[in-house]
């Protein structure tokens, strides 16, 4: 059995409130959960101490029968200092596709062109 510990969305409609919980990885992310370990209001400040309140001692029990928790949770533990989560980058990411390289390339040539004729 997979465990992850996930978010586990809670709340009315356009105003989410995310449960931090244990779960079986096949099971729905609303759906079955073993245990709960905090919550996550994603509307509050993000300076307000009641936007995440999480049990780091049933987080590190959880982890150390197996749980893994995912990128969100991840990044919410490192911040605690429970976990240490390494950057991701991704620098192929936010180069230019083709058309955007084609347009720039364009662009230059239009100024190199425009430069030199008033040379001329």
């Amino acid at each position: 059995m997979s465990l992850k510990i996930r978010l586990a969305r809670a709340g009315t409609k356009k105003r989410p409130v995310y449960h931090i919980v244990v779960a079986d990885s096949r099971a729905p992310r609303d759906g079955r959960y073993i245990e709960r370990l905090g919550y996550f209001n994603p509307l509050m400040e993000k300076d307000n101490a009641d936007r995440l309140k999480l049990d780091l001692e049933k987080v590190k029990t959880w982890m150390g029968k197996g749980a893994l928790p995912t990128d969100r949770v991840s990044r919410f533990l490192d911040a605690a200092g429970v976990l240490k989560r390494e950057t991701r980058s991704n620098p192929e990411k936010s180069k230019p596709k083709k058309k955007a390289q084609e347009r720039a390339a364009a662009a230059t040539a239009a100024a190199e062109k425009a430069a030199a004729a008033p040379a001329a």
